[in-house]
């Protein structure tokens, strides 16, 4: 998800490909089906999923409109290609560990309207220490995302042995509003910004680009319907 600094472009994951200046269109789809989102639990049964925006580990501390369910839709091009990116990665020892994926116009808009509501001390410490709350519009948090469109996701690396995984380290948390969480950002140490080039070189291959600002945020190119957005509840 995007939530860093968005000044190349519009912010909370729009970044990644930037649509036509009067905005995506909304489909009026209100099915994964209509809408021709696939869940990717239907290419990779057992593949890892934290759908932070489903429960409270999250930027806003409780789950965002629209997550009714722990799951991960993608349009098929993008969830086919990702399913790709798990089963190269496997004979490696590595597998993927899933943040977000499409993401619906609502929640968007939630996350909107929390950057009006009042600071949490709890949530401020974990994902934006540095920074007013209020300095989030605009630069970090848009009114539009790319996650919206169906091709963008988050997610991070697991290493594996004997069938049982850990995660990478990667040198921030998920969604953490700072410049360390850029790519190949200096506040990291060597090993912690290989890892996320790991990570980075096994979706290059798979046909995602990076967004360099976030190291857990890609999108498949070119985006099956970049000049759409859609608004289907996650269930």
């Amino acid at each position: 998800m995007r939530l860093a600094m968005c000044l190349l472009a519009m912010g909370l994951g729009a970044c990644a490909a930037t649509p036509p200046a009067t905005g995506p269109r909304t489909s009026r789809a209100t099915t994964p089906d209509a809408a021709g989102l696939v869940s990717i639990q239907a290419l990779v049964p057992d593949i890892d999923l934290d759908i932070r925006y489903a429960g409270h580990h999250n930027f806003t501390g409780a789950p965002v409109d629209g997550y009714d369910a722990p799951r991960c839709y993608l349009l098929r091009p993008a969830a086919e290609a990702l399913a790709r990116v798990e089963t190269a990665l496997r004979p490696q020892g590595y597998r993927l560990r899933i943040f977000d994926c499409y993401r619906p116009v609502r929640a968007v808009r939630d996350f909107m309207a929390w950057i009006d509501t009042p600071d949490d001390a709890a949530t401020k410490a974990a994902w934006y220490p540095q920074l007013d709350k209020r300095s989030l519009r605009g630069d970090y948090i848009a009114p539009t995302s790319g996650h919206s469109r169906g091709a963008t996701l988050d997610l991070t690396l697991l290493r594996c042995e004997h069938d049982a995984c850990t995660p990478l380290d990667m040198g921030t948390p998920f969604d953490f509003f700072d410049t360390s969480a850029n790519t190949d950002s200096p506040k990291v140490t060597p090993a912690q910004r290989a890892n996320r080039h790991v990570l980075g070189d096994a979706m290059t291959r798979g046909g995602f680009r990076n967004y360099p600002m976030e190291w857990w945020h890609f999108t498949l190119q070119p985006e099956p319907t970049p000049d759409t957005q859609y608004d289907v509840p996650v269930r």
